[in-house]
């Protein structure tokens, strides 16, 4: 770019993105001109072309989109032209930002931006140029330095004052699994999504995502927040984060750092998941933000499991995830487990259909649950739990249905498999269910309900410790009697009372009824 004011001879017309479009930038010997296509692909530059761009567009809006890649050497807005140039700090940056941009397409204010390398291998400024927009980079290069937000390898930006562009999200409702895929492409209608960081914390699936600028996370919060995901659940809770920006280490259904495909998949290490950079840094072994800090390994994260409905300013339409209703549950201890067991564990999560434990191989069942969402949740609640001293191995199964015996089968096979299809235990048969609001995963602590008046506390603890359970607490509700929470010695003895004690007669006309509590007493 010579010392000559900028003369487009001709730019890209929007609705004839396929052809090859020269641009000319001129000067007054007519040199320098630009050959670019859409579909071209053209030599890695320091110098990137950016299009299609707001009208009013600012030069901080630009910069939002490079600076979570490295440091923005120079910056040239053509706004009558709806473009813009800019010059990263290394082409390794640039290489960076049009990888991830390629996949997911930037927007500014709702509008897609469209990045490309140039063929200029730098960009010459002078006082001719715009002063405006070498101001702002000087500016927010400086800010972002003096704010303390340049991680150690020289990714950072300038955050205004009590802003974020890191949103805090929890998934309430959660019938469907959310998936860190599923949270990217919800969010990046609104701007880039540079990193996501996916936890479960007191029984909620949350997730950090953090934007190339606030401005977007600001208008996604603004949009988002309160809306379902799938029609009727896994409502999104979002909040600005106080963390100024996500340093990610592994990229996997966990965590993953959209900027950067070069790092490892490894499993994440209770206290090396990632590490966060905060607007105010936490001292040594000081809680922020209710997450544990280490000096050297960052948060501890637990393990997670993986449409947005209409909306005035969403575009996004998603579809439940596909799966069977049918789950296999191995590793079972056949001494023990019998098709009622099942029925009732896996009933608190789902109305349960059929069961089967394998005639051959009794170690095996298969439970079959209303739908799939309901498969979905008693997977993820009791995968991994210990049942009859056996840790328990829930997975879906291929099969559609469970199949009843036939009728030469002996009595043996007869007893194995059961059809629950119309008991009266089901828990979520009325419509709008209330037991729907209170899916929870198995704890030492028992919710039971449906306690006459005249049963004391006294005989509720005798009735469980009568059945070899010990009891550490009880407390019955404040505001209603027929209700009480019950604190076992351990999750699995808990799992076990379910079992045992769930419908158990406690007068004439009345069933006690027990389920997991998220509380303790």
């Amino acid at each position: 770019l010579r010392r000559a004011p900028l003369r487009f001879s001709s730019y890209l017309n929007p609705s004839h993105h396929n052809l090859p479009v020269c641009f000319g930038l001129s000067a007054v010997d007519g040199t320098d001109r630009l050959c670019v296509s859409e579909r071209a692909q053209c030599i890695p530059s320091r110098v990137l072309h950016l299009r299609q761009l707001p009208p009013d567009v600012s030069e901080q809006e630009v910069l939002s989109l490079a600076l979570p890649f490295g440091r923005v050497s120079k910056l040239i807005t053509l706004k009558t032209k709806n473009q813009a140039f800019l010059e990263m700090a290394s082409e390794e940056a640039a290489v960076t930002m049009v990888n991830y941009y390629t996949s997911a397409t930037p927007s500014i204010r709702s509008q897609p931006v469209y990045i490309q390398y140039s063929t200029h291998r730098e960009l010459k400024t002078d006082n001719m140029t715009s002063q405006r927009a070498q101001a702002a980079l000087q500016a927010i290069n400086a800010g972002a330095v003096h704010s303390g937000n340049m991680t150690s390898g020289g990714e950072g930006r300038g955050i205004a004052p009590g802003q974020s562009p890191v949103l805090r999200i929890i998934v309430e409702n959660l019938f469907y699994p959310v998936t860190l895929e599923v949270l990217q492409q919800i969010f990046s209608k609104f701007g880039s999504v540079l990193k996501i960081i996916t936890f479960t914390r007191n029984n909620q699936f949350q997730a950090l995502l953090q934007f190339s600028d606030t401005v977007h996370a600001q208008h996604a919060k603004a949009t988002l927040d309160g809306q379902n995901i799938y029609n009727g659940c896994c409502t999104l809770r979002i909040d600005f984060s106080k963390l100024s920006a996500l340093n990610v280490k592994y990229n996997n259904d966990k965590s993953r750092d959209f900027t950067r495909a070069d790092l490892p998949s490894g499993e994440l290490e209770p206290t090396a998941a990632f590490a966060v950079i905060s607007i105010n840094p936490c001292r040594p072994h000081s809680h922020c933000m209710g997450f544990w800090h280490s000096p050297s390994s960052g948060l501890s994260m637990a393990a997670v499991p993986g449409s947005l409905v209409s909306h005035p300013r969403v575009s996004l339409q998603m579809a439940p995830p596909v799966v069977h209703s049918v789950l296999l549950v191995s590793n079972l201890n056949p001494e023990s487990v019998t098709p009622h067991c099942l029925f009732i564990l896996f009933g608190v999560y789902g109305d349960v259909q059929r069961v089967k434990i394998l005639f051959n191989k009794k170690e095996n069942a298969l439970v079959q649950m209303s739908d799939a969402t309901q498969a979905q949740l008693a997977m993820s609640h009791l995968n991994g739990q210990r049942l009859h001293g056996n840790v328990i191995r829930v997975t879906l199964s291929k099969h559609p249905v469970v199949q009843l015996p036939r009728g030469g089968a002996g009595q043996e096979e007869q007893a194995l498999t059961r059809d629950f299809s119309g008991s009266a235990l089901h828990r979520f048969k009325k419509p709008g269910s209330k037991n729907f609001n209170n899916i929870f995963p198995p704890s030492a602590t028992l919710h039971l309900s449906n306690i006459p008046s005249s049963v004391s506390e006294e005989a509720l603890k005798d009735l469980f410790s009568s059945n070899g359970f010990a009891v550490k607490a009880f407390k019955f509700f404040q505001k209603d009697r027929k209700m009480a929470l019950m604190q076992l010695a351990s999750v699995e003895e808990a799992i076990e009372a379910l079992i045992i004690l769930h419908d158990h007669q406690l007068d004439h006309n009345q069933h006690l009824r027990v389920s997991f509590s998220k509380s303790t007493i």
